[in-house]
């Protein structure tokens, strides 16, 4: 018998797709017939919106920024401005493009790093805590805040405490300024990413990347900080509402251990795996001087991958030239799945001090299913759209929306694409070699 290991995408005489993950070993079947069902989750009717009512339809909108947690920074104006530590006294004197605040209920909480780790906060958050509750607007602010944790958690702590959890914790939110686009009359005209312009996208990876920086510098005890941006509500989302978060663990989880193993034998695991394979079955969908998108194998979900291709890894070790080209790919994918299909868009990167090369790479799936029984008994996931027409929907999609002006400049789609493109250079530096 031979020991080869089967080939990770194979399509059958009836049409049927089979995919085995090469990072994860997730095998996924893709069965003809299946790709025509609706991409956009089902909703209820519109409802029309007032002038004026776009802006506090949510907690995280333009009217309600006391509902959310003290601002770590903002952007504004059409440079996108950073402005830091906004006095909740000042919170509507400017209004934020983007802004940055603590997740009110944190997946990993201040508490976890306190009682788990020992940390405390350092002294640059204690004087901004003191700072924020001597004003009487900043004093009621986190009263009010506290109250909700204290319903929620039914623990009561100080005004003290809760106000360096709330200014020191390491689960941040990234929000975007629209909850709909400019001009919207009914409430299902949602401002997503790819509704975004090219240089809005780009400040908001760009602010992404150094929160996670920041995040990662803050706290000692991380592993890691886990990028992801949910949204609509079949994706995860908690409101409709464009948004990121950034959520510091003790560990890398699972994936990136499972990646760093395979990677102590096969340093160009990501070249040979996923970016040859592309080449090889015409997965590319389009690329940038400095990053390529495929359409991925082996997910649960339809899903793209977008690569770096620098020689940095982590992501705040990129160019802003870097980062750049990795947001206007990213931001082209957004725009061409549409605002109304839900998605999760995951960062995966090298973590601090691991021993091995990784790139930085940003997978955007499309949740337009649900895994059922047949999933959790067989294991067998089934993707109701194989790579080869994710990419020819997505390819249509990029050139219409280029001929109308929508994406960045510089952006070379489907066929336009050459071999150099998905030539990965993550590991360029690495002096054990390949």
């Amino acid at each position: 018998m031979s020991g080869a290991a089967p080939s990770p995408i194979r399509r059958l005489p009836d049409g049927t797709v089979k995919q085995i993950g090469p990072l994860t070993g997730t095998r996924v079947w893709t069965v003809p017939g299946r790709a025509n069902r609706p991409l956009a989750a089902p909703r209820d009717a519109p409802h029309p919106v007032a002038p004026g009512d776009a802006d506090r339809l949510c907690a995280f909108c333009a009217t309600r920024y006391l509902e959310t947690t003290p601002e770590k920074s903002r952007l504004v104006g059409p440079e996108f401005t950073e402005r830091r530590h906004t006095t909740a006294a000042d919170l509507f004197d400017t209004v934020a493009e983007f802004r940055r605040f603590g997740n009110l209920f944190e997946i990993v909480s201040a508490e976890y790093w306190r009682e788990n780790h020992g940390f405390r906060q350092p002294a640059a958050i204690v004087e901004w805590a003191q700072e924020y509750l001597s004003s009487p607007e900043g004093r009621a602010h986190i009263t009010e805040l506290a109250a909700l944790r204290a319903a929620a958690s039914g623990e009561e702590v100080s005004l003290e405490e809760a106000a360096l959890d709330l200014l020191g914790g390491s689960h941040d939110v990234i929000v975007a300024r629209r909850h709909l686009i400019d001009g919207a009359t009914a409430d299902d005209q949602l401002a997503s990413s790819g509704t975004l312009t090219p240089d809005e996208h780009a400040a908001y990876i760009a602010f992404t990347v150094r929160a996670l920086a920041e995040i990662q510098a803050a706290q000692p005890h991380a592993a890691y900080v886990a990028v992801f941006q949910n949204w609509l509500r079949p994706a995860g989302a908690s409101f409709e509402h464009l948004h990121k978060q950034l959520v510091a663990i003790d560990e890398h989880g699972p994936q990136v251990d499972h990646e760093l193993r395979l990677l102590a034998h096969d340093r160009a695991l990501y070249q040979r795996e996923i970016a040859d394979l592309a080449l090889s079955e015409r997965f590319l969908v389009a690329a940038t001087d400095g990053a390529v998108a495929f359409a991925g194998v082996g997910h649960r979900y339809p899903a793209f991958e977008v690569f770096s291709t620098s020689d940095a890894n982590l992501p705040q070790e990129h160019s802003d030239a870097g980062i750049r080209a990795v947001s206007d790919l990213l931001h082209a994918l957004h725009a061409a799945t549409g605002p109304l299909v839900p998605t999760n868009e995951e960062w995966h990167y090298r973590p601090p001090g691991a021993p091995w090369p990784m790139p930085w790479r940003v997978v955007l799936k499309w949740r337009i299913s649900n895994p059922a029984g047949f999933e959790g008994g067989t294991k067998i996931h089934v993707n109701t759209i194989d790579p080869w027409e994710l990419r020819r929907r997505a390819v249509a999609a990029l050139q219409e929306l280029r001929a109308a002006g929508a994406l960045a400049p510089g952006i070379r789609i489907g066929d336009e694409c050459v071999a150099s493109d998905a030539h990965l250079r993550y590991a360029d530096g690495d002096a054990s070699g390949w």
